[in-house]
């Protein structure tokens, strides 16, 4: 059980209503609009134990990704995914990431990193990396099933361009369609394929 600043314990039922009210707040108002007051209300504290255990809204978001009240969405693809190829499983990543409670949780996430550094370097280390070396390795997959050409980048930095693209369309509130992800990989391949 954690301790707050103070040396009082949390109550575990009363992080997790927090948390759970969190969420919902970030459903129905966005990152900007979260409201710590209406947070409490809902989770039946004390505003005053949600400001003492999360001085920062962005620790508060980020306690809520973390401790997966959301982070499933982020990256959620089907369960059959390992029969699909290179293009069609990067469609359905750009398509599920575009849905409109993963977007809104991309932008959460990095609204909340942009506030601090320490925020930032959890997210990365508890949720990017994850999806990053997910994706490398399917790279790795395709590369030998000989749908990537000999010539492009190594996965892990391939899997960071692709996922950068994605995350880039919906901070912008720009459509994640299949021609996107087709062109994306496209591109991404294309200039492997000349710089090689």
């Amino acid at each position: 059980m954690q301790q707050s600043g103070r040396g009082r314990k949390r109550s575990e039922a009363a992080r997790a209503a927090i948390l759970r009210a969190t969420r919902d707040e970030l459903v129905a108002s966005g990152y900007d609009k979260l409201s710590v007051d209406r947070i409490a209300a809902a989770a039946g504290a004390g505003k005053q134990t949600v400001y003492r255990w999360y001085p920062a809204k962005s620790a508060l978001v980020a306690d809520c990704i973390l401790g997966g009240y959301l982070v499933a969405d982020m990256w959620e693809t089907p369960g059959d995914e390992a029969e699909l190829g290179l293009r069609d499983w990067l469609r359905l990543f750009a398509g599920n990431a575009g849905q409109p409670r993963a977007a809104l949780l991309i932008r959460a996430a990095a609204a909340a990193s942009a506030e601090s550094d320490e925020v930032a370097g959890q997210l990365y280390r508890e949720v990017t990396s994850v999806a990053e070396a997910a994706l490398a390795e399917r790279l790795r997959a395709a590369g030998h099933a000989g749908e990537l050409p000999g010539g492009a980048p190594v996965a892990p930095l391939l899997a960071q361009v692709l996922i950068a693209a994605v995350v880039h369309r919906v901070l912008n509130r720009l459509p994640l369609t299949e021609d996107f992800a087709d062109d994306l990989l496209g591109a991404v391949i294309g200039a492997s394929e000349s710089g090689s």
